[in-house]
């Protein structure tokens, strides 16, 4: 079960920071947008670490307070649950 909850967070985490990226991607080119409950959705599931590491790297989403509160809570709880499950 410890292999397989890990192998999780490591997908959800490379597909969160890559649903983020394209949505920059997606803003600069003034096309349709992801909405943001799917994001949090993605970061709620396993991906926060993957969206807040996109944040920063991609510069996306950083002035909305709703993103830069929620999204290191949403780290912390993801934390707590692996942690919780793997010990």
């Amino acid at each position: 079960m410890r292999s397989g909850l890990l192998l999780w967070f490591l997908i959800i985490n490379v597909v969160s920071y890559l649903v983020m990226a394209d949505d920059k991607r997606r803003a600069r080119q003034r096309r349709d947008r992801i909405p943001e409950r799917t994001l949090f959705l993605l970061a709620a599931i396993g991906g926060s670490l993957g969206v807040l590491t996109a944040m920063n790297v991609k510069r996306h989403k950083t002035k909305h307070a709703s993103f830069r509160v929620g999204i290191p809570l949403l780290l912390l709880l993801n934390a707590v649950l692996l942690g919780y499950f793997l010990f």
